[in-house]
């Protein structure tokens, strides 16, 4: 299916009403073969999922092509669960996919929208748990050689919110899928979870599942209802010094250790410190439940959230001295 001068609302979650050239539905590798040769590195490319993670800037002069490549194989050996996940498969589809099966591990990222080809190249994570403590490999297709390749998980350069994958455009190549391996001796994960009801006696993947769902819904906006991009800026991670002379002054201040010594800090408690709960630039918005979403409240423009999402840079770097990163992409026409 092909769309022209076609507006990319439905196809991102932020609902913008942006326009691309032409969208195609990628149904197969076949498509994808198809679409790339006429473009024929003239016209600009893009490679998209749910677009859960993307803001675009202006009209995009060229093609967007939606991965609807999909099916899920899962085999197993004495001590671990192997799931092959195609890119296009929703994410959070897989993850009840596993459960109903009675395979436990990857319900901590229940409700993260967005596509399984998403997944490898944000790192994506919640509460307590990263895709590459899940991953195996990572299967590419590559736009030049147009074979599959597989890398495994030690060398796609995981850390936090990013990997090897963040240029896949440039680099001309696709992910096509993901390979998942889980123990199935299931040890839960709760580190996170900052319910008193949660207790380890007795716990069932179930129980998490349903706890975490209730937590975003409290939280977070329904981006089929309100359009969103679910965290807009990254965490930021400071030296250990740093978090020491924060906390002195603010008690309260959420932070969780990294493995490398640093320290996590929340950006949304930040932002929420900066009084800008609910500030509205046009028709975008600080969510007033959660200060690290920016909404599109009511008819936004690329332009209100970028404004907005400077504004909320600048405050926080003038009151904490802490430089915001952008967790969403912004898409800009440049070929690929």
């Amino acid at each position: 299916m092909i769309y022209k001068d076609y507006s990319l609302k439905k196809f991102h979650t932020f609902n913008i009403n942006e326009y691309a050239k032409k969208i195609v539905i990628i149904r197969n590798i076949n498509d994808l073969i198809q679409v790339w040769k006429k473009c024929n590195n003239k016209i600009p490319f893009l490679f998209l999922g749910k677009g859960s993670n993307t803001l675009f800037y202006k009209y995009y002069n060229g093609v967007v092509g939606i991965n609807k490549i999909v099916g899920i194989k899962i085999t197993e050996n004495q001590k671990s669960w192997l799931i092959y996940a195609k890119g296009g498969v929703k994410w959070h589809d897989l993850v009840i996919y596993t459960l109903k099966l009675g395979i436990y591990g990857l319900e901590n990222l229940a409700f993260i929208p967005g596509t399984v080809g998403a997944a490898p190249i944000q790192n994506i994570g919640a509460y307590g748990i990263e895709f590459k403590d899940i991953c195996d490999y990572v299967e590419i297709f590559s736009l030049i050689y147009f074979r599959s390749i597989k890398i495994k998980a030690e060398h796609c350069m995981f850390k936090y919110r990013s990997s090897i994958f963040k240029n896949a455009n440039h680099y001309k190549y696709i992910i096509l899928a993901v390979g998942i391996k889980i123990k199935k001796a299931w040890k839960p994960n709760i580190s996170y979870l900052t319910s008193k009801n949660i207790k380890y006696e007795n716990l069932t993947a179930k129980i998490i599942l349903d706890h975490i769902k209730h937590n975003r819904k409290k939280k977070l906006p329904d981006p089929i209802k309100i359009g969103n991009a679910g965290s807009f800026f990254k965490n930021p991670i400071i030296s250990q010094k740093k978090a020491k002379i924060l906390l002195l002054k603010y008690k309260n201040l959420p932070n969780y250790p990294e493995e490398n010594g640093n320290i996590k800090i929340s950006a949304g408690w930040l932002i929420e410190q900066c009084r800008l709960k609910g500030y509205s630039v046009g028709g975008a918005q600080v969510y007033n439940k959660q200060a690290l979403v920016l909404i599109n409240k009511h008819k936004a423009t690329t332009k209100d959230v970028l404004v907005l999402s400077d504004l909320i840079q600048n405050k926080v770097k003038k009151k904490f001295n802490i430089i915001l990163e952008k967790e969403v992409k912004i898409i800009r026409n440049k070929s690929c």
